[in-house]
């Protein structure tokens, strides 16, 4: 008899976002075993580059453009995974369905499911020149940024407490931070490793900050954190509050697509200078630096050490700044939108649509019992402590 309990524990260890694609495979997988005596190899029908929800919202909230060198890297490397995926698929209905589960265990099965998602990704059709903007979208977005930025603010959170001098207490807090990355990626939330430490999903992690981030080992790595908290959106906010036309944020270096983005930025800020201070990024920039923290520590391009005192300096930004976890997520979403007009992704409403669920799952929870992170954590009510 199988064990079912034992592999979805194995599954979720391995990445509970593939959990989806996994069963759809398994369920194929079982069909195929029925018809081994009229069918020597995998049956066309199985197919493994199925987007998931999960795959989906990975690319969503990955925060940047695939360029040039991205594309022809997926395109050398998607035969590669496909022939890795169709070899398990043909072993497996070969083998019969119960050999199929017992190789589910251990780092071959994280290896299929890090193939499937990857190609599942690779696949979406995000990667499609989106539509330009006009006017009437950008106002449009803004309205949607409105009433989900309205409908944060009306969720139950409990009130701030002092974390004093308790640096167990700050350092989860740091961690929380990541959350809105986290969530999306069905990364861990409980300590400093966002995955168990199985080398697919550490080479996985390697490629999103790689390819994503265009980040390429340890220096890149602390230069992208160190402008989150020294620059950042809340600096890009504030020179464009003070810009009285989008000209005078061109180079002349600039093509039209890039001015054209400027100019969608820029009326989006000015639509908003008058509501939120530059510093109101804060919870864009800070979440950002420190999921880069945890992805960095995690890979082994800084310490666990180093991404611990880079957590504390964002926690300490946060609390100076922001006052709830509610004003943590509306900030998020709206750096989210202002970096979405700026990349003429008209995909921004579906974005800010998954946003606004993992800020609901962190703040509310979810009917099964799942999330509540925030919740159950609230907010340091004492900004900013020092140490004799």
């Amino acid at each position: 008899m199988i064990d079912f309990d034992e592999i979805r524990k194995q599954a979720e260890a391995a990445q509970n976002r593939a959990l989806a694609g996994l069963k759809e495979m398994t369920e194929k997988a079982e069909k195929a075993a029925e018809h081994l005596t009229k069918e020597a190899e995998a049956p066309a029908s199985l197919e493994t580059n199925q987007p998931t929800g999960a795959a989906q919202k990975q690319v969503e909230i990955m925060g940047q453009l695939f360029d040039s060198d991205a594309m022809a890297q997926i395109a050398a490397n998607q035969q590669t995974l496909q022939q890795m995926v169709n070899q398990k698929v043909a072993e497996a209905s070969a083998a019969g369905v119960e050999t199929l589960m017992n190789r589910m265990f251990g780092e071959d099965m994280g290896v299929l499911v890090a193939a499937m998602e990857t190609l599942a990704m690779e696949d979406e059709d995000s990667f499609e020149e989106e539509p330009d903007f006009d006017l009437e979208t950008e106002q449009e977005l803004c309205g949607l940024l409105d009433d989900t930025m309205a409908r944060i603010e009306a969720m139950p959170e409990p009130e701030p407490v002092a974390y004093g001098k308790d640096m167990d207490r700050w350092g989860r807090f740091g961690i929380l931070l990541s959350g809105m990355v986290s969530v999306l990626n069905d990364h861990r939330l409980d300590e400093m490793d966002v995955e168990e430490h199985i080398p697919v999903m550490e080479q996985q992690v390697v490629s999103i900050v790689r390819r994503s981030w265009g980040i390429d080992g340890r220096g890149d790595l602390l230069d992208m954190i160190r402008y989150l908290m020294q620059e950042g959106y809340i600096l890009r906010y504030r020179i464009y509050t003070e810009a009285e036309s989008p000209e005078e944020l061109f180079d002349e270096d600039m093509d039209e697509e890039d001015r054209e983005s400027i100019a969608r930025a820029w009326r989006f800020v000015q639509r908003y200078r008058g509501v939120y201070a530059p510093e109101f990024l804060t919870g864009w920039d800070v979440g950002r630096a420190a999921m880069l923290a945890r992805w960095g520590s995690y890979i082994g391009w800084i310490t666990e050490s180093e991404a611990v005192g880079i957590l504390w300096e964002l926690s300490q930004k946060a609390a100076e700044e922001l006052h709830s976890w509610r004003e943590f997520a509306q900030s998020y979403l709206f750096g989210g939108l202002m970096y979405k007009l700026l990349c003429g992704d008209s995909s921004a409403a579906s974005y800010l649509g998954y946003l606004a669920d993992a800020a609901a799952t962190l703040i509310a929870g979810k009917s099964d019992g799942e999330g509540g992170q925030w919740r159950d954590f609230p907010w340091p009510a004492q900004r900013k402590i020092g140490f004799a």
